[in-house]
């Protein structure tokens, strides 16, 4: 799981940086969520706080974003 979600954020924002993706978008959203809940929960198994503090933070700031792409999308009326 810690692999898969490492390779999420990594990705995702190698993508931004191509700009394949924006940073405001859906998809890079829950790429960011997705990888920190999976590393998250490989720490699980091998605990190391410091890393779990970076990505319940990560997992929080990406889940805020998604609530703002909604309110934007709602306001918008799409």
């Amino acid at each position: 799981m810690g692999y898969v979600g490492s390779g999420l954020v990594v990705v995702s924002y190698f993508a931004a940086q191509q700009r394949w993706l924006s940073q405001k978008s859906l998809a890079y959203l829950l790429a960011n969520f997705s990888g920190a809940v999976l590393i998250l929960a490989s720490l699980y198994v091998d605990w190391n706080f410091p890393a779990a503090l970076v990505e319940l933070f990560w997992a929080a700031i990406s889940l805020y974003g998604v609530l703002l792409y909604r309110r934007d999308r709602m306001r918008s009326g799409n």
